[in-house]
C-alpha cells in the first residue's frame, strides 16, 4: 500500500512486542545521561511494546562504560544504573557453539568490539539495532543485514515513532 503524499512512512514494522538492541552509547544517553532531546525514546524503550534485549558480552560493556573515569559516575550510581538497565531487558546467556557458528557468517562490523551488538541483534532475533556508533551505522546499508535488521540512530528512532500511527 503506498503512503499518501505528505506522509512519512512507517519505519518500525507493526510487531508487538519489537525485540530492540541498544549500542553502549544509547544506554548512556538515556539512563546516565537522561538526554532530554530522547526522552520519547527513553519513555518508549521502557514501555510495553518494547523488549530490551542484552547478554552478557553487551552488560559486560556497559559495566565498563560505566566506570570510565571521564564520566566520573561514583561507585553506587554505576552500580544502580547497571542494575536499573539490566532489571528492563530481556537477558539472553551468551550464545552457544552452534549459534557462534551461525554467526560467523555476518558481515563484520569495523570496530570489532561493536560486532556484539551486531551478533547480539542476530541471535537474540531483533527487529531493530539502535546505536550512535558509524561503523555500526554503515552495516545498515549491507543486504544481508538490511532484509531482517533495522539499524537506526536513536534521533532517527524517536524521529520515526513520532511519525508512526499508533
Amino acid at each position: 500500500m503506498a503512503t499518501p503524499v505528505g506522509q512519512a512512512a512507517p519505519l518500525l514494522p507493526d510487531t508487538t512486542p519489537l525485540r530492540v538492541v541498544l549500542d553502549t552509547n544509547v544506554v548512556m544517553a538515556l539512563w546516565h545521561f537522561d538526554d532530554p532531546r530522547l526522552a520519547a525514546l527513553k519513555t518508549w524503550a521502557q514501555g510495553d511494546r518494547v523488549r530490551l534485549l542484552a547478554n552478557p558480552a553487551s552488560l559486560g560493556e556497559l559495566q565498563r562504560v560505566l566506570a570510565y573515569r571521564q564520566f566520573a559516575i561514583p561507585p553506587e550510581r554505576q552500580a544502580a544504573l547497571l542494575a536499573d538497565y539490566a532489571a528492563r531487558v530481556c537477558a539472553l546467556p551468551a550464545p552457544d557453539d552452534a549459534q557462534l557458528a551461525a554467526l560467523a557468517s555476518l558481515p563484520r562490523c569495523g570496530d570489532r568490539d561493536d560486532q556484539k551488538f551486531i551478533e547480539l541483534a542476530a541471535y537474540g532475533q531483533a527487529q531493530l539495532l539502535v546505536s550512535r556508533d558509524k561503523l555500526v551505522l554503515k552495516l545498515a546499508r549491507r543486504r544481508e543485514l538490511r532484509d531482517q535488521l533495522l539499524i537506526l540512530t536513536p534521533e532517527r528512532l524517536q524521529l520515526a515513532l513520532s511519525v508512526t500511527p499508533p
